[in-house]
């Protein structure tokens, strides 16, 4: 198993118990900060404007405006946010975010 593997896997397990007691939760703030660390260094998340985004995440989805209706509402709202003349709410991000698998960080302007 590799390293990311067991870090992954250890803060899984950790997080998973319905009890922990100090030293656990003191490890899981300290294998959450050096994932987090890592995948800053490794994956950093490249500067865009969230309507790039949102078109980047609609082609490689193979969808239209219409099927972010369900998360920003009505289509012309969808238009509106493509085009960037309206800004996502903290409401469309977490909809967003959840629909496409992604972190919300991608969505807040650079």
């Amino acid at each position: 198993m590799h390293v990311t593997q067991y870090t992954s896997w250890l803060l899984f397990e950790l997080t998973s118990r319905k009890r922990r007691n100090a030293a656990e939760q003191e490890a899981i703030d300290l294998l959450t900060l050096l994932i987090e660390q890592y995948e800053n260094e490794k994956y950093p998340v490249p500067d865009a404007e969230p309507a790039d985004v949102l078109r980047f995440l609609l082609e490689q989805n193979g969808l239209s405006q219409k099927d972010l209706v369900p998360e920003l509402g009505a289509e012309s709202t969808v238009s509106l946010v493509l085009a960037g003349k309206r800004k996502l709410t903290g409401d469309h991000i977490a909809r967003l975010s959840k629909r496409f698998s992604v972190s919300p960080a991608v969505f807040f302007q650079s």
